[in-house]
């Protein structure tokens, strides 16, 4: 993939995006800026459907949307709120930690600083600059496995892991694309270029994609 061709992958993907359903932690970010409630849909929405994340998260803010209010439930009550979420049990217990601590040294806020959501217990990176870029509008790149993923199958990227894709992405990707790129991609490997078997057939980017890994597509 030509470095160049970005801005027409992008172009035609804000076009295709239009057909396709919003990611359940956008959703909930185009309530209004809440960067406690995309944290929190984010640690739900890791290894679970879309489709789970979206009413997990509306149950549980339902009761509590806020980290004064979330640290006032138990771990028990959460669970049962967010289930069938995966691993469910483990990041109730991980919500109501962070709410915790949240109410203790932050005065209930979510820090805007990326160094500072790290040392949350089980945030990682994606997780971080989800909640900049959605929670705050804040610049960043939030790879996640389809980012990682269709970078390299375009050959945008050469990269082994997520990491290493987020700081090749912050050298090369023009800084228009930071926010969105996630969303774009996201909904892009939802729904057409799979990790198995993507649709390249009906692909509007599959003439310049130099589709690298892909050894069987439809």
């Amino acid at each position: 993939m030509n470095p160049e061709d970005i801005h027409t992958f992008v172009a035609i993907l804000r076009e295709e995006y239009q057909k396709w359903q919003t990611p359940a932690v956008t959703l909930v970010a185009k309530g209004g800026r809440n960067p406690f409630k995309v944290l929190v849909s984010c640690i739900i929405s890791l290894r679970t459907k879309d489709d789970v994340t979206a009413l997990a998260s509306t149950r549980l803010f339902d009761r509590a949307e806020t980290a004064v209010a979330m640290q006032a439930l138990t771990a028990e009550e959460i669970a049962l709120l967010i289930y069938p979420a995966g691993f469910y049990r483990n990041k109730a217990q991980q919500i109501r930690e962070i709410s915790r601590v949240l109410v203790a040294d932050y005065g209930g806020n979510v820090p805007d600083e990326i160094d500072e959501l790290l040392l949350f217990k089980g945030v990682g990176r994606k997780t971080a600059n989800l909640v900049l870029t959605l929670g705050f509008g804040k610049l960043g790149i939030c790879v996640d496995t389809h980012v990682h993923r269709i970078c390299n199958r375009w050959g945008y990227v050469t990269t082994k892991t997520p990491e290493q894709t987020e700081m090749c992405l912050r050298t090369i990707l023009p800084k228009d694309y930071w926010i969105e790129i996630n969303d774009l991609l996201v909904a892009f490997g939802q729904n057409l270029c799979s990790p198995v078997s993507p649709r390249c057939s009906v692909c509007r980017l599959s003439k310049r994609c130099l589709r690298i890994g892909v050894i069987i597509s439809r």
